[in-house]
C-alpha cells in the first residue's frame, strides 16, 4: 500500500451526512471497529455542547478531517499536522504543496481544509466590506490577521476606500518569499484611479511573527505615499501583521 494513502482518503458529498452519522451495525463501516464511530460521535458531541475553546487543536482538526477521511483513525493525522506546522492556523493557511508533503494528506484533505479557511476569511471579510473602515478599525484588524497572520510567506494587501472611507475593494497585490513581497506602487494607485477610490491601507505580513518594520519597509511605504499624495489619494495607513499582534505606520509616527 503506498504509505501516504494510509489513511483511505475518501472525500463526500459537501452536504451529505458523514457515513459514520448514520445508523450503523456493530461494526461501523466496512473494515472500520465500532469504537471509531463512537469515537467520533463523542467528539462531535462535545464540540456541540461545549463549543471549541475547550478542545485542543488536534481534536478541531478530526472534526475537519473525519469528512475527507470517513473510515479511518484520523488523530494520528491530526497530531501529525500541528507538529509539522505548529498550531490549527497554520495548518489551515498552510500552501497545498506543503500539506501534501504530509504523509496521510491527500486532495481530499487539502480540500477540506481550504474550505474552512475560505469561511472564515470570508465571514471576517463580510464584517468591513461595504462598510466604513475606520469606524470599524478593531474588525479591520480582526479579518487582517484571519487572513494575514499565519502565512507562511509574505503577502501585500491594498485596501481602496471611497470617499466616505467605505472599503470597495480588498486586494492582493504582491506575494513574495519568506521575508520580501515585491510592491510596485505606479499599480497600486493605477488600481485606485480605477476604481475611484480617495483612500488606501496598506496591510502586509510578517511571517516571522515580529511585526516591526524593516528599512525597506519604511521605504517603500514612502514611495507609495508620495504617488498618492501626487494623485490626491490619501494613506491612512499601514499595517504589518504579525503572528500575535500588529504594527501600525499611523501610530508610530512613519506616516
Amino acid at each position: 500500500m503506498d504509505p501516504n494513502r494510509a489513511f483511505g482518503e475518501m472525500p463526500l458529498p459537501l452536504f451529505a451526512p458523514a457515513a459514520d452519522d448514520v445508523a450503523q451495525p456493530a461494526v461501523a463501516a466496512k473494515g472500520a471497529p465500532s469504537y471509531l464511530a463512537d469515537h467520533r460521535a463523542r467528539l462531535r458531541e462535545r464540540f456541540l455542547t461545549g463549543g471549541a475553546e475547550a478542545m485542543p487543536d488536534y481534536e478541531m482538526l478530526e472534526l475537519i478531517l473525519f469528512r475527507a477521511i470517513p473510515r479511518q483513525d484520523v488523530k494520528p493525522l491530526a497530531r501529525r499536522l500541528i507538529e509539522t506546522f505548529g498550531d490549527f492556523n497554520r495548518v489551515l493557511t498552510a500552501p497545498p504543496p506543503r500539506l501534501m508533503a504530509v504523509e496521510g494528506v491527500g486532495p481530499a484533505v487539502v480540500t477540506e481544509l481550504k474550505i474552512v479557511e475560505a469561511a472564515a476569511q470570508r465571514m471576517a471579510r463580510a464584517r468591513i466590506l461595504h462598510r466604513p473602515v475606520l469606524s470599524s478599525w478593531q474588525a479591520l484588524l480582526d479579518y487582517c490577521h484571519t487572513a494575514m497572520a499565519h502565512r507562511e510567506i509574505e503577502q501585500f494587501r491594498v485596501l481602496y476606500l471611497d470617499r466616505k472611507n467605505v472599503l470597495v475593494a480588498d486586494e492582493e497585490q504582491g506575494r513574495g518569499t519568506v521575508d520580501h513581497v515585491p510592491v510596485y506602487p505606479r499599480e497600486i494607485i493605477r488600481r485606485a484611479l480605477e476604481l475611484n477610490a480617495s483612500a488606501l491601507i496598506l496591510v502586509h505580513n510578517h511571517p516571522s511573527g515580529d511585526p516591526t518594520p524593516s528599512d525597506s519597509d519604511i521605504a517603500m511605504t514612502a514611495r507609495i505615499a508620495q504617488a498618492a499624495d501626487s494623485m490626491g489619494i490619501t494613506i491612512h495607513d499601514h499595517l504589518i501583521i504579525g503572528k500575535s499582534r500588529e504594527l501600525s505606520f499611523r501610530a508610530k509616527g512613519l506616516l
